[in-house]
């Protein structure tokens, strides 16, 4: 480190979890925690208006991308704590991109009166919805950090570039996770050549932080420990704990909800790209397979309590299961489980104990460290 170099907070918790263990020390993450040091330094600093009163330039983002499990949400979530800034927001990107098109929804579905009262009302912008929701965005932070920036659905691609023209204009700085390099965003996707603008206006926007430690650090902590514990008890309640605390590296947990077509999916538990919930709370309420295509889309690892015995009076409950590790397995996303029994044994006898061992296959293969090794899927939800 430079002698002339000041430490900042997100270099110094970063060092604080590598002195007490909790991580290994890493150059290239020593190295990322010292930019996000410098743009946090930028946002304290006083910002001056504009001429006219214009809202000020934003203060130029970061954009962090690399390999699966190099500690990007870590970092961000350490950036986060640490920005002094009026307003913030961390959100992950399939959340937020969820919202957007359910706000556009709601502009284009209110009369001309209700949208001459919107305090989002923008002059000239007729029944376009996209101005009036950028105003809205830029209106409840001044920092947008998005987890998992990732573009793989048209309907995105096509309104990222005007929406976040309108949220830059009103003064929005943005930081970013993402496994991808900004070029190979929506990359093969339909009509992509109307979406290059959004990229070069991203670069512009924020500078391209590459996090090039070459350990899966990730792959480390869910092979370090079984990922399935059963019987239910005492034991597999601390074990899943301990998972937790693993996998997050103590990160504090979020409250989240997710919007499946207008419906509203509240995660609880939820930090460094690990969910946590319960058996009952994903399979014993009406939920199905988009919600929990969803939730494949959003999270990286799923922390699953309390799987039951699946008796036929729970054929309700086990349809629901095989779905959500359907959604699991093609996404390739990672389970850590706790369940009443091993998985060729949840459902022993009656009506679905045939179909239900190509779960119990699906179980044992998710155990696997092939499994553990492969990257995440996208899977259309």
């Amino acid at each position: 480190m430079p002698a002339d170099h000041v430490m900042g907070g997100v270099r110094a918790r970063y060092d604080e979890r590598v002195a007490s263990g909790a991580l290994t020390g890493d150059a290239a993450q020593a190295e990322a925690a010292d930019r996000l040091d410098a743009l946090a330094a930028a946002l304290a600093a006083p910002q001056k208006r504009s001429l006219f009163g214009k809202p000020p330039e934003p203060v130029r983002g970061i954009y962090l991308w690399g390999g699966v499990g190099r500690g990007k949400s870590m970092l961000m979530d350490l950036f986060f704590a640490e920005a002094k800034t009026a307003s913030k927001r961390r959100v992950h990107f399939h959340e937020f991109m969820a919202e957007v098109h359910e706000r556009l929804d709601v502009w284009r579905k209110m009369s001309e009166a209700e949208r001459k009262r919107s305090p989002w009302r923008v002059k000239r912008a007729g029944d376009d919805p996209i101005a009036p929701v950028a105003k809205q965005v830029a209106s409840e932070a001044h920092l947008l950090c998005f987890d998992e920036f990732q573009v793989s659905q048209i309907a995105d691609a096509m309104i990222l570039g005007r929406l976040f023209d309108a949220v830059f204009s009103y003064g929005v700085t943005v930081v970013a996770t993402s496994n991808r390099i900004p070029d190979d965003l929506y990359k093969d996707g339909i009509n992509r050549q109307l979406f290059l603008p959004f990229i070069a206006h991203l670069k512009q926007r924020c500078e391209v932080v590459e996090l090039a430690s070459a350990k899966d650090y990730r792959l480390d902590r869910l092979v370090e420990a079984p990922v399935w514990y059963a019987p239910l008890g005492e034991g597999s309640r601390k074990a899943l704990d301990m998972a937790w605390t693993r996998l997050t590296l103590g990160a504090e947990p979020q409250h989240c909800v997710l919007t499946i077509k207008g419906r509203k999916l509240e995660v609880a538990r939820e930090a460094a790209g690990v969910a946590r919930f319960t058996f009952e709370e994903l399979c014993a309420r009406p939920l199905g397979p988009l919600d929990y295509l969803t939730i494949a889309a959003t999270f990286h690892t799923v922390i699953l309590d309390a799987i039951p015995l699946l008796t036929p009076d729970r054929r309700n409950e086990a349809a629901r299961f095989v779905a959500l590790i359907d959604a699991l397995y093609e996404a390739r996303v990672k389970l850590v489980a706790s369940a009443a029994a091993e998985p060729d044994r949840l459902y022993p006898d009656g009506d679905g104990a045939f179909e239900f061992q190509r779960t119990a296959s699906r179980l044992h293969e998710m155990r696997s460290a092939t499994y553990m090794a492969e990257e995440r899927r996208v899977v259309e939800s």
